[in-house]
């Protein structure tokens, strides 16, 4: 099937009440995992690559050469889309050029002003290639490659403005984080969020950050008040992290050929595989490919 633009996908998990899970990938056992576990589960999924990540990988020329011959390869044939995660406005045309089928800008930290101006022009572009485009209003909390936030609430005026320029989807702040949350986190806003979907209407897939540990019911909550797309990446880094550890700690990579990467990697690629099984079946994107 190829790369596919995220906007079928979302309108229709939109008009259905489900999400699509966006999982970032760091290199190729995550994108072989996510892609094997999509197919296995019969679910459309996005993969995320955010500048750094796109980086490591040695550019997104790569990333995208990499995962489509890995679609063609492992005979994938659910809809996947390939997506910059929190763009800069240099970085988006940079994955455009690369042969991305979705891109987010995050112009949240520019003036409102300045935001509309830039995802604007982007739109036009997006456009005519045939592209999915993701524009965010207000702060997602913490960091993410260098970019911090208090994950302050959108203003859902502000939302109203960027949605009507013609983008496939909106990520709005309402209290999420990226990362681990703390003890103290107040849980997400659903206030900000009813205000946002209804300044939006409803056929604007919104997108929820920071999927990693916040509790499964105000998910669900979310994804029934207009949350299209989940974004998950800590939670999948923690159980490969928690995976390899285990592994090298009952010395198995010190008995025969344990040390060889394809058996070394293999725990973490597992636990990647059950991790988003799991969150596809939370999101209710199981069979809706």
């Amino acid at each position: 099937m190829g790369l596919v633009s995220a906007k079928d996908m979302l309108q229709k998990a939109r008009k259905e009440g489900y999400a699509v899970g966006q999982f970032n990938i760091n290199n190729l056992e995550w994108t072989k995992a996510i892609l094997l576990t999509a197919q296995e589960c019969n679910s459309p999924v996005i993969l995320g690559v955010s500048e750094g990540a796109g980086k490591y990988m040695c550019g997104f020329k790569t990333v995208a050469s990499m995962v489509s011959a890995m679609i063609d390869d492992l005979g994938i044939t659910v809809p996947v889309a390939l997506h910059l995660d929190h763009g800069t406005f240099e970085g988006s045309y940079k994955c455009i050029e690369a042969g991305f089928s979705s891109i987010m800008f995050d112009g949240s930290h520019y003036a409102i002003d300045e935001n509309v101006a830039k995802t604007k022009e982007l739109v036009a572009v997006c456009e005519q290639k045939g592209i999915s485009l993701e524009a965010e209003v207000g702060g997602i909390g913490g960091e993410e490659d260098g970019v911090v936030s208090a994950g302050e609430c959108a203003d859902p005026a502000e939302c109203k403005m960027i949605s009507e320029l013609g983008v496939t989807m909106l990520a709005a702040g309402i209290g999420n984080i990226h990362g681990k949350y703390p003890a103290n986190w107040a849980g997400l806003s659903f206030d900000t969020l009813s205000a946002i979907a209804e300044a939006v209407g409803s056929d604007m897939p919104l997108v929820l950050h920071g999927g990693t540990g916040i509790p499964e019911d105000q998910v669900k909550k979310a994804i029934s008040m207009g949350v299209s797309k989940v974004n998950v990446n800590t939670e999948c880094q923690l159980v490969f992290a928690e995976a390899t550890r285990k592994y090298i700690e009952e010395g198995k990579d010190l008995q025969g050929k344990g040390f060889d990467p394809r058996k070394l990697l293999a725990p973490g690629t597992e636990a990647i595989k059950a991790i988003v099984k799991e969150k596809m079946e939370m999101f209710g994107s199981v069979n809706k490919a």
